[in-house]
């Protein structure tokens, strides 16, 4: 009975899928937690999710985690990507597109998919990880951060940081409302149900439905600025068409 346990466990280490082996390090997915944009890269493909996930599972994530949270420039990076017109395109590229929805719909009926997620809990080096984690460096440089004075000089210049400083002008920057104002007009925010709100996808329809022989009524784009701008452009005044010269006066007849 042993044996055939033994042998169920190698079986499902043997299948278990090659994006389970991607190299994805705990510090690695904790850079992309607390980077907003960078947070729909974990959810858009269940392949790429698999290996986010079981990192989680390692002691030395919640350490990166921990020291992630002690240093200012955490949470500098995260306000900066709150206030990233990225921030819309990445996450409405996922939601609004039905592909992701049918990938983790048929990740959720692959067998693969939750052999990968099983294979760790098999793994006995996950469980000496963590019953060697109170001796683990990266736990004891965690725990000696208080008596670090480079910590506290860290949040006492954070003020003075030109990253900071910049981020506090941002709301100031009209360069970044524009910049989210392109980006809920861009096509390519919605994935593949950018096609609706593309005029080009309406353009190409014109052409087949006029008339033969005449010309398609020109494509006027209500999401372009330069159509509203043009709009509001006076019309030139008329150009008074040139007068022809007068004709010449006859002449006087000749007197005897």
């Amino acid at each position: 009975m042993k044996l055939n346990k033994l042998l169920l466990a190698l079986a499902a280490v043997a299948s278990m899928p090659a994006f389970a082996q991607q190299a994805t390090t705990p510090e690695s997915v904790v850079q992309k937690m607390t980077e907003p944009t960078q947070i729909p890269e974990l959810m858009k493909e269940p392949k790429a999710a698999v290996p986010a996930m079981i990192a989680t599972m390692d002691p030395a994530f919640y350490a990166a985690m921990a020291n992630a949270s002690m240093d200012p420039a955490t949470y500098t990076r995260m306000m900066a990507g709150m206030m990233n017109p990225a921030l819309y395109t990445n996450w409405m590229s996922m939601m609004a597109d039905p592909n992701v929805y049918m990938k983790w719909m048929a990740a959720g009926m692959d067998p693969n998919f939750y052999t990968a997620m099983m294979t760790p809990f098999l793994n006995p080096n996950m469980y000496m990880k963590w019953l060697m984690s109170p001796m683990d460096p990266r736990n004891l440089n965690l725990m000696m951060q208080p008596l670090n004075p480079n910590m506290y000089m860290k949040w006492l210049t954070a003020p003075l940081d030109p990253r900071n400083l910049n981020l506090m002008m941002q709301p100031l920057n009209p360069s970044m409302y524009t910049g989210w104002m392109g980006a809920t007009m861009d096509p390519r925010s919605y994935g593949s149900m950018g096609a609706f709100i593309n005029p080009a996808t309406y353009g190409a329809m014109l052409p087949q439905m006029a008339p033969q022989g005449t010309a398609p009524a020109p494509i006027i784009n209500p999401f372009d600025p330069a159509v509203w701008s043009q709009m509001m452009t006076p019309p030139a005044a008329p150009v008074p068409a040139a007068q022809a010269p007068a004709a010449p006066a006859p002449a006087a007849p000749a007197t005897k």
